[in-house]
């Protein structure tokens, strides 16, 4: 059963709690928001999503449905059950920071996913002293053959979501990209509003 779904503002964080079982809906609303993805453990918040982990558990820089989402121990954390979108979402690029819009020459403070993770899971009581790797949900980020990088805006449409299942007790962290320097958040460089909503009655992988 999903429960009532819920708004996160454009540039904001969130950190929603998951047990073994139930699953997160994430809706792209206007298909151009990025949403950058974190998982930590319940039970211990060093214990969290690895990009490099889930790259070589996958055999693939790209996170596709039925693909799982490993910690820095190769446990598997999250699945991904479901996508509407083209797919291929990123594993490559870190989240923003404050140092980053630096460097893009935005002075002054500036949102940053890199933020929205750590405001997120204060509440929890959840304090880390580095920022993990993101799973950067309906990023387009092509590779080259010679292994260039190419920042793109999402392919994906409005009203396409993502569900990831959770396969231990994680907290969840998304972050409505603030990025509106380069087009990751689309041609015209807005971040906007996603939804998201838990789901219940998820079966988990034996």
């Amino acid at each position: 059963m999903d429960r009532p779904g819920q708004i996160l503002q454009a540039s904001q964080g969130v950190a929603v709690t998951l047990r073994r079982g139930q699953a997160i809906r994430i809706e792209n609303v206007h298909g151009s928001q990025v949403v950058d993805t974190w998982a930590v453990s319940v039970d211990d918040p060093l214990e969290y999503a690895s990009m490099e982990h889930t790259r070589s558990w996958n055999s693939s820089i790209f996170v596709e449905e039925s693909m799982a989402v490993v910690s820095i121990r190769r446990r598997q954390m999250l699945t991904m059950i479901a996508d509407s979108s083209p797919g291929r979402h990123d594993t490559q690029l870190c989240p923003c920071s404050a140092e980053l819009y630096e460097q893009l020459n935005c002075h002054g403070r500036h949102r940053s996913c890199t933020d929205n993770f750590h405001e997120a899971l204060t509440p929890l009581g959840v304090r880390l002293s580095f920022t993990p790797a993101s799973l950067n949900l309906f990023m387009n980020v092509p590779i080259a053959e010679d292994g260039g990088v190419t920042r793109l805006p999402p392919a994906s449409r409005a009203g396409d979501s993502v569900t990831l299942r959770a396969e231990m007790d994680v907290i969840v962290v998304l972050s409505a990209c603030p990025q509106d320097i380069t087009p990751i958040n689309g041609a015209d460089h807005t971040p906007r509003d996603i939804a998201f909503a838990v789901i219940d009655d998820c079966q988990t992988r034996n």
